[in-house]
């Protein structure tokens, strides 16, 4: 059979792995020697070949000798062929079948539905774990297929697809722990629900920048669809209602979530939203990959009564009743100006006079000294200035450092500054 044309497997292997454009690296399965065949070889003598290959964008379409793929990649577990110009599920299978240790492999970008895959084809991928086929538009046909024939398949992206529905299989796979599907147009929950089925011991579900609107399901239904689900990302989703992030409640083991980017909460400030969130799910340890404090989850239910505390009952959620119980109900924080306090009125003693004044908090003791000179008809080098806290329990503190703001004294309304005269 004629070799399709463009540039094989082997001999891209061989361009980017040879010894001047790789460099020499010591450890299993490096610098393979295969001795060259009686017709000659393409390859070099050595090369020095990791255990992960990357060969992505480098215009493969076939896979080449096999004979030599299997002596050079005995020893390789990754390899990514992303964003090549493979077509024919043939070739792949030439080259997945002679690198026995593999199990992470990346078909990305590669036009793969132009042809298909065959269960003999597919039968080569049996010992892959991690399988990335995003943007290759693979049909479910296709994913059926290789569901059947990878029986220890535990991570597969089926990213930027074009999918709108989902095709479940006569038979699920229970290997499955995580399924990447972002960046697809599944709007409808009954897709998303045949996900359940098909992969019923998923522990990771990432639905990124799909357009799901809602969760429509019984709470109990949604426990039997997902038992194993610790982790899932809805991030940029479509969901507009509270009642869709009550429904997270209802996977039992649900630990983790993503939610950013939601209609639903676009309306509320940053601080509303993880904390209404928070509230609402409480047995989730990490929300938009940050991980919930103890002391975060109380202050987030706490906020979540007195954010419904005035709300009409009959518009007030049932986590509100939940958290009640807990922590009772919890009058509204007092609002309490932080702000530092910019003048105070202070009486000025010198001699046997008393005058009231108003001072200024942000000025120095030397620009003190300056509004007090007509006062007390002092020149400001003959001035001594003592203060007292009319709480302090203490005496008179002296001023004694011309360049201190006034506001590091806590000077506060009642307060009482004493002048003398250094002659005195």
């Amino acid at each position: 059979m004629d070799q399709p044309s463009g540039r094989s497997f082997m001999q891209v292997l061989c361009e980017k792995y040879s010894p001047e454009n790789f460099p020499y690296r010591r450890g299993p399965g490096m610098g393979v020697h295969v001795p060259a065949t009686p017709q000659g070889s393409p390859m070099k003598d050595r090369l020095n070949l990791p255990s992960v290959l990357v060969l992505n964008s480098c215009g493969i379409t076939c896979a080449g000798d096999e004979k030599e793929i299997a002596a050079f990649c005995a020893h390789v577990s990754e390899l990514d062929l992303s964003d090549n110009k493979l077509e024919d599920w043939h070739e792949v299978s030439k080259i997945v079948s002679n690198v026995p240790q593999l199990e992470f492999l990346n078909l990305s970008s590669n036009p793969l539905n132009l042809s298909v895959l065959e269960r003999t084809c597919a039968g080569s991928f049996s010992g892959v774990r991690k399988l990335v086929l995003n943007n290759s538009k693979a049909s479910w046909e296709t994913v059926h297929t290789i569901l059947q024939e990878l029986p220890d398949l535990e991570e597969l992206f089926l990213c930027l697809n074009d999918y709108e529905t989902v095709s479940c299989p006569s038979i699920c796979c229970h290997s499955l722990k995580l399924l990447h599907i972002t960046d697809n147009n599944l709007q409808d929950w009954t897709e998303i629900r045949k996900l359940g089925v098909m992969f019923p011991s998923l522990d990771t579900l990432v639905l990124a920048n799909n357009h799901l609107n809602a969760i429509e399901e019984p709470d109990d239904s949604l426990a039997r669809l997902f038992p194993n689900l610790r982790s899932i990302s809805l991030h940029k989703s479509g969901l507009q209602s509270w009642e869709d992030i009550d429904k997270l409640n209802s996977f039992p083991k649900l630990e983790e979530v993503r939610l950013l980017g939601i209609p639903l909460l676009q309306p509320y400030t940053t601080e509303e939203r993880r904390k209404l969130v928070i509230a609402r799910l409480p047995s989730v340890s990490k929300l938009n990959g940050s991980v919930v404090t103890d002391g975060e989850r109380e202050d987030s239910e706490r906020f979540f009564i007195r954010y419904y505390v005035d709300v009409p009952q009959e518009e007030v959620p049932f986590r509100y009743h939940e958290l009640i119980t807990k922590y009772g109900k919890l009058e509204p924080l007092a609002e309490v100006d932080l702000r530092p306090q910019s003048s105070a009125k202070v009486e000025v003693h010198f001699n046997d006079q008393v005058e009231e004044m108003s001072i200024r908090l942000d000025q120095t003791v030397a620009e003190l000294k300056k509004q007090l000179k007509t006062l007390v008809q002092l020149p400001t080098s003959n001035m001594l200035l003592y203060y007292l806290d009319h709480e302090a329990p203490f005496g008179p503190e002296e001023m004694k450092y011309s360049s201190r703001a006034l506001h590091s004294f806590g000077i506060r309304d009642g307060d009482k500054i004493f002048v003398e005269s250094k002659t005195k």
